[in-house]
């Protein structure tokens, strides 16, 4: 490309066409001279000269560019006759006076800041001494030794009148006293620091130096991209990377522009975190470790992390109610509370000693919502009720709520103080929209035993038989349960204002927890059922025939006849009136039967049934205990060998699943001698596996529809054996699941069209959840605890993170990881990273 210049009368230009064009030589110098012969050195020698001479024109070029002949001091005022070569040190390359301000640039050559900078704004981005690429960015302070040594060279003063020889550090000083005279130069500075480079100042220094740039982009960000000083910024900083051709760091800052940045999510590291049991610390840890190793952030910092939380957390959504609860705040972003927050104080008050945290109930439920608001409107999709405005929409939530038994942690130090803790919990069963006189269902839990949707509500530090405890504590939720019965959420999911109505079933609680806060006497009662008034005597003579007849209405009523006594009976007579009612209920149960449960209480009449079997109990009633535990270690000990059933394990549900097999039933019967009793223990196995199914399946009438229409004749059946094989052991008694689960599960399958999945399996198993989380977060205060534990179980039901999860589970299963290769700049791989996380010792 041939260089015109701009205008005929521009020297600048004329002098650079001329010493600046340039000539093109071998691309090794010795080389060429070994090889070629004289005359080609002659003509090398040419091009030398040709070279020198195009040097000395740059020169004059640059000395031009510069113009600094009345700012600059010239090196003929050192007052010392230094050397030539000390001479050049000290003077700059582009001007040839003392260095003013001097800069260094990346290939160690100086220069007057003024001269480098004017230089590399005509002639282009490279060093004027060298060509190597280099731009105002580049520059940099020299070291100070040297900046010492230049000021300290002594000059003389050039104004005529002043024959002073000053240094070159008090030169500014010196010459403000010749203020009048011509011949002084402009100062090198104006009497402060050398100007520093806007990357080495302070926050302040830099606000200070670019305040009037900041106000400029301000006004063209309030005029233009309405107010979006960041986006302006930003785009500035991307366009200065692409003009200097730095497109890798333009690329990633165009990715964090578009919120896909290089690492992961603030969201899935979240999932991450939580889904991995990893503290917070832990986490800080990995997150400093693999940052260090990488040098790049793939995970993100926790304080992002936190931002993330706070969406998933009860107490970030908006929404009311129509019309307002009543004695309940109007307030929506409720957080984590104290569990006594809403027991009225008084004077005769039950001192209550225990430490308790929970959500207010609303608001989790408005969270849990929210956090399954995209297979909510998945679900009007697939039905074509995209655009549904109709409502309101009817949520059916499953209640939960167990004790944890003894939940210390064992230290040493002393003996260990019984810490007993009970939880609170909720499941989301189904959502269903109203068409006309129809319901439809716009979502169902797939799982509703799963741990991973049954939501922590409330934790406490207190013993479950504590009933005046109980009622303290929970009497505030049941308060608020209450009021939201009688009035609709109003809540915007999906751009949409919706309504929602609530309906609650307490069907999560065990036969203890019932008993206790339906105001029944213990499992040991002669009234043998919570769901109705039969004895143990009347449940043995009749097994099959019975219906519910209990309720919390009936209970309440039954409480205020025992406190009253209007008939003035006596404590027995009056015992049988109440049929077994005497303490007040303080929460509302729906009456059916736990599962889980059920297994349990069934599994233990069995191994209770097979012990007396191996002893021949039928033969000999009078057996004494030290036989009787005889039998059980022999038990045991076949278990254990034929089964791999270890005794510690007993009796929880899954020793249960595991005893009650019919290979369990072959293996027992290798230690009883008698035929007739090896086929009357099959059948009673075989029937009871008949019917398990039916209380055990999520919805018996599509899942096993042959065993739901044969359950009573097997029922009737398995009474029948019951009452004659093994009248030894049933004779005027029975136990409370066996009456349970002969007498009233088609009933209840009947009303509800399903046991087992109102049962209380994923309470229990966040139960063990409770326990690892509390050793996770052992912060030192147990309030603070407790808050920790409930943050953390809450995010752990959270289906958006579970929705991370299950992708990084699917790409695991297809194989898939994310290595170096992939663009993380080290071999360390995120898949190593997450499967290593739990067996890291940080």
């Amino acid at each position: 490309m041939e260089w015109h210049p701009h205008t005929a009368s521009c020297d600048i230009c004329q002098s650079a066409r001329q010493g600046l064009k340039r000539k093109s030589h071998p691309p090794n110098a010795q080389l060429s001279k070994k090889l070629k012969p004289a005359p080609d050195r002659a003509r090398q020698a040419h091009r030398h000269k040709g070279r020198a001479q195009a040097r000395v024109g740059s020169n004059d070029v640059m000395k031009k560019i510069a113009n600094c002949g009345q700012m600059h001091l010239s090196t003929t005022l050192l007052a010392v006759d230094f050397p030539a070569h000390f001479v050049k040190a000290i003077s700059c390359q582009i001007c040839e006076h003392i260095l003013a301000d001097p800069v260094e640039t990346t290939c160690k050559h100086v220069f007057c800041r003024v001269c480098i900078l004017r230089c590399l704004k005509v002639m282009g981005s490279h060093c004027p001494a060298c060509r190597y690429p280099c731009f105002p960015t580049d520059l940099e302070t020299p070291v100070k030794s040297f900046l010492s040594i230049l000021n300290s060279l002594v000059v003389r003063c050039p104004a005529k009148e002043c024959s002073e020889e000053v240094s070159l550090e008090k030169y500014n000083h010196h010459v403000s006293s010749h203020k009048e005279s011509k011949d002084t130069l402009v100062h090198i500075n104006k009497g402060g620091r050398p100007r520093q480079h806007l990357l080495s100042l302070t926050r302040r220094a830099q606000k200070h130096r670019l305040r009037e740039l900041k106000l400029q982009v301000k006004a063209f960000a309030d005029k233009e991209e309405g107010g979006d000083v960041k986006s302006v910024c930003l785009t500035l900083f991307l366009l200065a990377l692409r003009a200097r051709n730095e497109h890798r760091q333009a690329d990633e800052l165009e990715a964090i522009m578009q919120g896909r940045g290089s690492g992961l999510h603030a969201a899935v590291c979240l999932a991450i975190r939580v889904n991995t049991f990893l503290s917070c610390s832990q986490y800080h840890k990995m997150y400093r470790t693999v940052k260090a190793i990488t040098g790049r952030q793939i995970f993100q910092p926790l304080h992002a992390l936190r931002n993330a939380e706070k969406v998933l957390l009860p107490g970030h959504h908006h929404f009311e109610w129509q019309p307002p609860l009543k004695n309940v705040s109007s307030s929506t972003d409720v957080g984590i509370i104290d569990g006594l927050s809403g027991l009225a104080s008084s004077v005769d008050d039950y001192p209550v000693d225990t430490i308790a945290k929970r959500f207010r109930y609303d608001c989790a439920l408005v969270s849990a919502l929210m956090d399954m608001e995209e297979a909510i409107l998945e679900g009007l999709r697939a039905l074509g009720l995209a655009d549904y405005l109709g409502g309101p929409f009817t949520v059916v939530v499953k209640e939960s709520c167990d004790g944890m038994g003894d939940v210390s942690e064992k230290h040493g130090s002393g003996p260990a103080v019984p810490e007993k803790a009970v939880r609170f919990s909720f499941t989301v069963m189904q959502v269903t929209a109203t068409l006309g006189a129809r319901a439809v269902k716009v979502f169902e839990e797939a799982k509703p035993n799963s741990e991973l949707c049954c939501k922590p509500l409330c934790l406490m530090l207190a013993d479950e038989s504590d009933h005046e405890t109980l009622t303290a504590i929970l009497s505030p939720l049941i308060a608020e349960r209450e009021a939201m019965k009688g009035s609709a959420l109003m809540l915007e999911m999906g751009g949409i204002r919706r309504t929602f109505r609530f309906v609650f079933r307490g069907t999560g609680y065990d036969e203890k927890l019932v008993r206790e806060v339906e105001g029944l006497e213990a499992s040991g009662s002669v009234y043998i059922c919570t769901l109705c008034d039969a004895t143990r005597l009347e449940a043995s003579q009749n097994l099959v025939l019975h219906s519910i007849t209990r309720s919390h209405a009936e209970n309440l009523q039954r409480y205020e006849v025992w406190r009253a006594n209007p008939y003035h009976e006596s404590a027995e007579e009056l015992r049988d009136r109440v049929k077994g009612v005497s303490a007040k209920p303080f929460m509302e149960t729906v009456p059916s039967i736990d599962a889980l449960h059920c297994d349990i209480g069934n599994a233990a009449e069995f191994y209770k049934l097979f012990q007396l079997e191996i002893g021949e109990v039928y033969k000999h009633p009078d057996a004494p205990k030290e036989e009787r535990r005889r039998w059980q270690a022999t038990l045991d000990k076949h278990l254990r060998k034929k089964m791999n059933l270890k005794p510690i394990m007993r009796m929880n549900g899954n020793f249960a699943r595991r005893l009650m097999t019919a290979e369990t039933v072959d293996a027992v019967c290798e230690l009883i001698p008698s035929q007739e009793r090896h086929e009357a223990l099959r059948e009673l196995m075989d029937l009871y596996l008949k019917m398990k199914p039916v209380w055990r399946s999520s919805c018996p009438a599509k899942e096993c529809p042959e065993a739901l229409c044969q359950y009573s004749f097997n029922s009737q059946r398995f009474a029948e054996l019951l009452s004659t094989k093994f009248k030894y052991r049933y004779e005027g008694k029975i136990t409370n699941y066996f009456h349970k689960t002969l007498a009233h599960v088609p009933e209840i399958i009947e009303r509800d069209g399903s046991i087992g999945a109102w049962a209380s399996e994923g309470n229990e198993s966040g139960n063990k959840l409770f326990r690892r989380f509390r050793k996770m977060n052992a912060r030192q205060s147990k309030c603070y605890e407790m808050e920790d534990v409930l943050k953390h179980h809450w995010l752990y039901t959270s289906k958006y993170l579970q929705k991370f999860m299950n992708a990084h589970k699917a790409l695991k299963d297809s194989g898939f990881t994310v290595t170096s290769q992939a663009g993380l700049g080290d071999p360390l791989s995120i898949e190593d990273s997450l499967e290593s996380q739990e067996s890291m010792e940080f």
